[in-house]
């Protein structure tokens, strides 16, 4: 039985690192969808329900923790996991996204890509 492919939605306003996560993730085996803004990112999430979203702080009109505010009242959105990839340290932005419901808080200048897929993994392979 072949394993099925994970999906990720990566959202993120940075066309270089967007284009840098998504050929990352589809190297390492991930099916990725891309968005640029908030709005774009919660049409894509609810027609095409990823396994994991990955989701920028700061995007144009919308900001993330807001466009995860929304997406978590719908009933699929009340549990696909999300890992905000921000430049942002801001302890209460932290705080903010904790509440909401995010699975990790990584700081952009902090990790490598390498380690974003890792995390990935462990989110959705958990090691029993």
């Amino acid at each position: 039985m072949r394993k099925q492919t994970k999906k990720i939605l990566v959202i993120e306003d940075e066309t270089i690192l967007l284009e840098l996560l998504a050929d990352k993730f589809k190297d390492s085996g991930f099916a990725v969808n891309t968005a640029q803004s908030a709005e774009a990112g919660i049409r894509l999430a609810l027609q095409n329900r990823p396994d994991l979203i990955l989701l920028d702080v700061i995007l144009p009109k919308m900001d993330g923790l807001t466009m995860l505010k929304k997406l978590r009242r719908d009933e699929w959105g009340k549990g696909v996991p999300v890992i905000i990839l921000s430049n942002l340290n801001d302890q209460r932005k932290v705080s903010e996204a904790m509440k909401i419901g995010v699975y990790d808080f990584l700081v952009k200048s902090n990790v490598k890509l390498a380690d974003v897929v890792e995390q990935v993994r462990n989110v959705l392979n958990p090691v029993i």
